[in-house]
C-alpha cells in the first residue's frame, strides 16, 4: 500500500525506491543536496564515491561526474540557463560547472578556510543564490563563519553581512539561501530555527519562525510568488531526540512566511513516510518533491545518544510524487 503524505491539496505519494543506481554504485552515503534542471532530470550532489549522480525523472541513472574534485559536496543551485553552482564545506569552495560536470570558476581556495568567525570567505560555506537578474552570487558561509557574503557571478567580492548570535541579522550556521524574483534574500538561519530575510544588499527585513532546524531550502521558479520548502532536520539530542512534532519533516511556506503544510511524521524513522534528515530538496515541473538526506550523519547521532547501532542501507533520497 502507498504511503501519502499530506492533506488539503498538498498530497504527496512517497517513492522512496525511486532512485535506480546501477551495482556497486549505491549511495551507501549522505545525499546533501538536489537539484532540478529544465528537462526534470536530477541531480544528487552526495558524499559517496560519485559526487553527482544524475537522474531523468523516472530514476533512471544516466551518468556521475565530480570524482576526484569534491571534498564534501553540500549545496547544489541550478542556474537559470542550466549550469550548476556546487558548494563544498569541506573544501571551502563554490564551483560553477556544466551539467556535464566541467568545471568553469572555482571561487575560494581549496583546502585553504579563512580563519574560523573572522567574516572572509570562506570556512566551510554551506549554499548559494542567483540574483534575480544573475548579476550577483549570494553565498551562505556557515559552519565556520555567520556570514553572507556578495559576488558577481565572475568571483569578485562585492559585501558582505552577518556575525555569530541570535539577534536579527545574525546567524547560528547559516545554512541554506534563496533569492526570489523581487530580489529578497532568504537564509536558513539553522541552529536560530528560524529562516531570516534580507534586502539584496543585506538589510534585514523580516523572519519566519516556529521551525525546528530548518536545512532544506528551497524556492519553486516561474512564479511572481514563490512557495518555499523547508527541509527541518529535527532534533539530534539525547534528551530530546524522541520528542514528537519537531521534525525532521518537509514544511511549505508562501512567499510572506505563511505555513501552508507539513510532510511527514512525528518521528524519524526508515518506515517510507518517515525522514531521517532533509537537508537538500528541489522540486520539478510538475511538483513532485525530491528530497535528499544526510541519514549516515544524522543517524549516527542517534548512535551516540542513544547506543543503537548504524542500519544497514540507510536510504539517502527520496521521490514524494504530487497527487492530483
Amino acid at each position: 500500500m502507498s504511503v501519502i503524505l499530506g492533506t488539503d491539496g498538498y498530497r504527496y505519494e512517497v517513492s522512496d525506491d525511486w532512485a535506480k543506481l546501477p551495482p556497486g554504485m549505491e549511495f551507501n552515503a549522505d545525499v546533501a543536496a538536489v537539484g532540478v534542471d529544465k528537462n526534470d532530470n536530477v541531480y544528487a550532489f552526495n558524499r559517496g564515491k560519485h559526487p553527482m549522480c544524475v537522474f531523468d525523472r523516472d530514476g533512471n541513472f544516466l551518468r556521475s561526474w565530480g570524482e576526484g574534485i569534491f571534498v564534501r559536496p553540500h549545496g547544489v543551485h541550478m542556474a537559470p540557463d542550466d549550469t550548476i553552482w556546487l558548494t563544498d564545506d569541506g573544501d571551502h569552495t563554490v564551483r560553477h560547472c556544466t551539467r556535464d560536470g566541467k568545471v568553469l570558476l572555482t571561487i575560494g581556495i581549496p583546502g585553504k578556510p579563512a580563519p574560523y568567525m573572522s567574516g572572509e570567505p570562506f570556512h566551510r560555506c554551506t549554499h548559494t543564490a542567483l540574483s534575480p537578474q544573475c548579476d550577483y552570487l549570494y553565498i551562505s558561509d556557515g559552519y565556520g563563519n555567520s556570514r553572507v557574503h556578495k559576488y558577481t557571478p565572475d568571483g569578485k567580492l562585492v559585501t558582505s553581512w552577518g556575525e555569530p548570535g541570535t539577534d536579527p541579522g545574525q546567524f547560528n550556521i547559516a545554512h541554506n539561501i534563496c533569492c526570489d524574483p523581487e530580489g529578497w534574500v532568504y537564509v536558513a538561519d539553522r541552529e536560530n530555527h528560524r529562516v531570516q530575510v534580507f534586502d539584496g544588499n543585506g538589510k534585514y527585513e523580516t523572519q519566519w519562525n516556529n521551525m525546528h532546524r530548518p536545512s532544506g531550502l528551497y524556492m519553486e521558479t516561474g512564479t511572481r510568488n514563490p512557495r518555499f520548502f523547508i527541509g527541518e532536520i529535527g532534533p539530534d539530542m539525547a534528551v530530546n531526540i524522541d520528542l514528537p512534532n519537531c521534525g525532521p519533516r518537509v514544511s511549505i511556506y508562501t512567499s510572506k512566511g505563511e505555513l501552508l503544510a507539513r510532510l511527514g511524521h512525528p518521528h524519524a524513522g526508515l518506515s517510507p513516510g518517515q525522514f531521517i534528515s532533509p537537508h537538500g530538496l528541489a522540486v520539478d515541473s510538475r511538483g513532485d518533491i525530491y528530497v535528499g538526506e544526510v541519514s549516515f550523519t544524522n543517524w549516527g547521532r542517534r548512535v551516540r545518544a542513544k547506543g543503537e547501532q548504524l542500519p544497514p542501507d540507510l536510504r539517502s533520497l527520496q521521490k514524494l510524487v504530487k497527487v492530483s
